[in-house]
């Protein structure tokens, strides 16, 4: 059985950590490392993290937030998070989480056992952390034990133990559940907003028109509609805007800027930008001085 890869985000620093899958989808995740740790997450799921030490400060635009030890979130999938990972210095610099990825299928089989009656909302889901009761600290280290021999780990009961976690948060956070609930609604965003707030990070068409809430197809169909223009030039067009915004205002070097506007390679970057503004980014510092 060929299994996806690991998420980036587990790559992103020197680390211990263990996997559990159900079939060949990352159901269960342990996550362990002793440095400080920047990077981003890409969610096609949606992820319940629970930081067992350390600290993870979590943005996406303008939301903002510091999940400290012994706390929960929630966060939707089809979004970018970055975060800052810290260990607790009275552990030796420990940063520990346990993280469970929802898939929608998990949230229809449960609806389905509780019996649970959906109320349709308009109100946005409100994500922010959680204290973790004694229960769930009892449950997650019921879950430690399957990272010893995960090969061997029955997958009906790793479906059951995830059925265990929900029925668990509906016992003790009502907001919570409501909030769970709401994921299984689907919603289309706006897609100049998520243009807006993901141009300059690496990501592809497909990856964008996921986290619009289409397909590759409608993605495109739609911001033509909107911009009269293909999204690869919107992007394009938007990162030039920026770094010469950039190259203006700061002292960042031009491979700096490149890179930080979402190009991949300096050479290509100078020539974009000369093909659009007559000039190289290097000539734009100089006729600002004058």
């Amino acid at each position: 059985m060929k299994y996806p890869k690991v998420p980036a985000f587990f790559m992103q620093s020197p680390s211990n950590y263990g996997l559990l899958r159900v079939s060949d989808f990352l159901a269960i995740a342990s996550f362990e490392h002793t440095r400080e740790s920047t990077g981003s997450m890409f969610l096609e799921e949606h992820l319940l993290l629970f930081v067992l030490d350390g600290e993870n400060t979590l943005t996406n635009g303008g939301r903002k937030h510091v999940v400290s030890k012994d706390h929960m979130i929630l966060l939707e999938k089809a979004t970018i998070w970055d975060f800052r990972k810290e260990g607790n210095p009275g552990n030796n610099n420990i940063y520990g989480c346990m993280l469970f990825f929802l898939k929608d299928e998990f949230l229809k089989d449960f609806v389905k056992m509780a019996d649970v009656k959906l109320t349709p909302t308009d109100e946005p889901v409100v994500t922010c952390p959680k204290p973790v009761n004694r229960h769930l600290k009892a449950y997650l280290n019921s879950i430690k034990p399957y990272f010893d021999n995960p090969e061997n780990i029955d997958q009906g009961l790793l479906r059951l133990k995830i059925m265990e976690l929900l029925y668990g948060l509906a016992l003790t956070d009502n907001g919570l559940l409501r909030q769970i609930l709401q994921l299984r609604q689907p919603i289309k965003s706006d897609i100049i907003s998520v243009m807006e707030q993901n141009y300059t990070k690496r990501i592809s068409l497909p990856e964008l028109a996921f986290l619009s809430g289409r397909s590759l197809s409608s993605f495109k169909r739609d911001f033509m509609a909107v911009c009269s223009l293909p999204p690869s030039k919107w992007i394009r067009e938007k990162r030039l805007e920026k770094s010469k915004e950039l190259l203006l205002n700061t002292a960042l070097s031009i491979t700096d800027v490149c890179y930080m506007v979402g190009f991949e390679n300096a050479t290509h970057y100078s020539r974009l930008f000369k093909q659009k503004y007559g000039y190289a980014p290097s000539e734009n510092r100089q006729k600002m001085k004058k």
